[in-house]
Order: structure tokens, then sequence, then C-alpha cells
């Protein structure tokens, strides 16, 4: 199954609070003043990066297992979601007007089905996923 959480780093600065960095996606750096802060800002910071991934039509990086002191984060639920479709899509080679004509809609659709910064139904993203031999999970995990 493919996770799409990373694990990141916590390093306190010399100024108080904590800087956050993520040695699968260098991307990644971000700040703040408490622990809880920090990790929301990285969960914040990872959705830009994905969304970069996305934007740029880039190989998206598997995540590589939390060495100690690190904590795993994941950005919003339907960021994940449109990822996983991302992912499903370059490994079966599919393009989106393909992907459109299973899904039986335009092939804006799917584009948008892929914009990380459009509001889609996560029922949508799971039927996609579905026609591509895949299935979405949803999960919980301890934070």
């Amino acid at each position: 199954m493919e996770r799409f959480e990373f694990a990141v780093r916590l390093k306190a600065a010399e100024e108080g609070g904590f800087v956050v960095t993520c040695r699968d996606l260098p991307q990644l750096i971000t700040q703040g003043d408490s622990l809880a802060h920090a990790l929301a800002e990285a969960a914040d910071a990872m959705d830009e990066v994905f969304a970069a991934y996305l934007i740029n039509g880039m190989a998206f990086p598997r995540p590589t297992r939390a060495k100690a002191g690190e904590v795993l984060v994941s950005p919003p639920a339907t960021t994940v979601a449109k990822t996983a479709l991302y992912v499903a899509m370059r490994e079966s080679g599919i393009t989106k007007v393909q992907l459109a004509e299973r899904l039986g809609v335009d092939e804006k659709e799917v584009r948008r089905l892929l914009d990380p910064h459009y509001s889609s139904k996560l029922p949508r993203i799971a039927q996609a996923i579905a026609l591509l031999g895949k299935r979405l999970v949803i999960g919980l995990a301890p934070a």
C-alpha cells in the first residue's frame, strides 16, 4: 500500500520554536513557535510541496522510514487523495483524456480532480482511482 506521510525532523531554533525539514522532500522547510505549531506548519508546507509535484508533473518520491527523532506528517486528506490519483495514473500510463473517457466526463473534470487548489469530493476521486484498479484507503494513526 502506498502511503503519503513523510518523516520530518524538528530542530530547536536559536530564537525559539522549531525548524522543520524533511529528508525525502528537500523543498520542505518551515518553522513554528511550539511543537504543535511546527507540526501544523509542516503539514501545510507539505501540502504546498505535494501541489508543486502535481502541477509540474514530477515523479512523486517514495517516503523512507522514519529515523530516530523524526515524526511522520501528511498533508490534508484531499491532497493525499489527489496525489494517490496522480500516482495511480502515472503507474498505469493513462492520460487525463483516457481517464475522462472511462469516467464518462469531459477532460477538464479530470484536470480538476488533479488540481491541488480545486476542491474535489473524495468519492469522485475514489471512483477515478477505482477505474485504475486501485482502492483509496483512509485510516487512523496516532498523532
